[in-house]
């Protein structure tokens, strides 16, 4: 295994995701390097086309620089790693952590103490409650869900800032504890302290906490928006 002083990951990520890269850019350190490969995505983003992804997985894990130690992997995707579940880590394997958006949500919410969000999603009101339905599987109360009506994730991507914080303070509920913003291709990394500071709650969008996860089980200290990034685990 071939290695040097670069604390280095891998991402696979959607062919149709314009977003994922710049939010990495802005999450992750000096020090650290990310190699992205993209596996096939058929919009809309359907359960049945959430499934898909899960049997192209391996072998885009197979083209992350082989033969070079990656400290960690994710998989860019909220939805179909809510539908896929542990099916993620038997399909990338085990050569480094990996880290999905679903999976280092609920490990942020819970080192946070959060037990109950608000739920907000650029998708249709189907693809919300596949991820909210894995939540609450996994533990977590979702008091409510609030779907901006999107089926393809381009158009998520083209969201402007005032809409996503006008729908992100809408989607906000008294009784929940945080609210979480789904889906890699929401560009909602660079807004996230104007709406903690507007909700005066914590707030972790799916890239947000993909990549604080990443960090965090690969004990790489990182600055970042949002209380989320301010926790550290080791």
């Amino acid at each position: 295994m071939w290695r040097d002083s670069m604390n280095r990951f891998g991402l696979i990520a959607l062919a149709t995701d314009l977003t994922i890269e710049e939010d990495a850019a802005r999450l992750l350190p000096p020090g650290c390097r990310l190699h992205v490969t993209r596996i096939a995505f058929d919009n809309p983003t359907t359960a049945e086309n959430l499934r898909k992804t899960g049997p192209r997985l391996r072998a885009a894990a197979d083209l992350l620089v082989p033969g070079v130690e990656l400290k960690g992997i994710g998989f860019g995707c909220t939805s179909a790693s809510a539908v896929l579940g542990r099916a993620v880590l038997d399909e990338i394997g085990a050569r480094a952590p990996i880290s999905t958006p679903v999976a280092a949500a609920l490990r942020g919410f819970a080192a946070m103490g959060v037990g109950r969000i608000a739920l907000m999603t650029p998708y249709l009101p189907e693809t919300t409650d596949l991820v909210g339905d894995h939540f609450q599987a996994n533990g977590l109360g979702v008091v409510t869900r609030h779907s901006m009506g999107h089926a393809d994730d381009r158009d998520m991507a083209l969201l402007s800032d005032a809409e996503i914080i006008e729908f992100a303070l809408e989607s906000d509920h008294p009784d929940a504890e945080a609210l979480f913003m789904s889906c890699t291709a929401l560009p909602a990394v660079r807004i996230i302290d104007q709406i903690e500071d507007r909700l005066g709650k914590p707030v972790v969008s799916a890239n947000l906490a993909l990549f604080w996860s990443m960090l965090d089980q690969a004990q790489v200290p990182a600055r970042g928006p949002g209380r989320l990034f301010r926790l550290r685990t080791w």
